[in-house]
């Protein structure tokens, strides 16, 4: 048997829409399993998963789940009351979600900012571990601003959690695809980089420009700092 530091680290996605299979891309280039899944079926994935090659698979969303060491998920917040909890308890959990009131419906809690979207989803997956992440920055983008560790124009991106273990995690995974970490704060907190704060895509470039251009840590702090409630 090998040891466990012999072990591929796999990434479970719940959801593989165009931020999932995009960060689902980036693990595979560093060396990553990814198990991905939707709301539709493994077979509607099979293309997918044979296009990122044989480190990875199509599944059900609980065996996503099941066999991540991390599990992105990255879903409408409309779809929060069908994730598979038990099976993401004690699991450290990347929420890349947006809320969108026209394709999620109202949510009076998210309206009122009484709640930010992960505290929403944690609600729902209470026994897993939570850090946002992800959410701020265009698809594109986060493909073509990938860059080595010590890269002058490495980008940066926010990341929010209650949990340091977990932030190490998170932190040391977007690391090892290509990005720098700025710490956020708390998951009460991660209203900071929300759809339409100043961190939410302005500073990686418009999305009608694919390259993106690149982002430091600086003025990453500064754009979560500039952020209104």
């Amino acid at each position: 048997m090998e040891g466990p530091e012999n072990m591929t680290p796999t990434v479970g996605f719940i959801g593989s829409g165009n931020i999932g299979s995009t960060v689902a891309r980036l693990a595979v280039e560093a060396g990553y399993q990814v198990v991905l899944s939707n709301s539709r079926g493994p077979e509607t994935l099979t293309d997918t998963a044979a296009e990122l090659g044989p480190r990875a698979s199509a599944a059900t969303s609980g065996e996503a789940a099941a066999a991540g060491d991390i599990v992105v998920v990255t879903v409408p917040v409309k779809a929060f009351p069908d994730m598979p909890a038990a099976l993401l308890a004690g699991k450290t959990v990347i929420d890349t979600c947006n809320y969108g009131p026209a394709r999620d419906g109202r949510i009076l809690e998210l309206d009122s900012k009484s709640l930010t979207s992960s505290e929403l989803l944690l609600r729902y997956i209470p026994d897993a571990v939570l850090v946002k992440a992800f959410n701020n920055i265009f698809f594109k983008h986060l493909l073509s601003l990938a860059r080595p560790a010590g890269a002058a124009d490495r980008s940066y991106l926010p990341i929010a959690g209650d949990s340091a273990p977990a932030k190490a995690a998170v932190s040391e995974f977007i690391e090892s695809i290509g990005y720098g970490v700025v710490d956020a704060g708390p998951l009460a907190d991660s209203w900071r980089q929300a759809t339409d704060t100043p961190v939410w895509g302005t500073p990686y470039g418009p999305t009608s420009h694919e390259k993106g251009r690149p982002a430091g840590e600086d003025a990453i702090r500064a754009a979560l700092a500039a952020a209104t409630r």
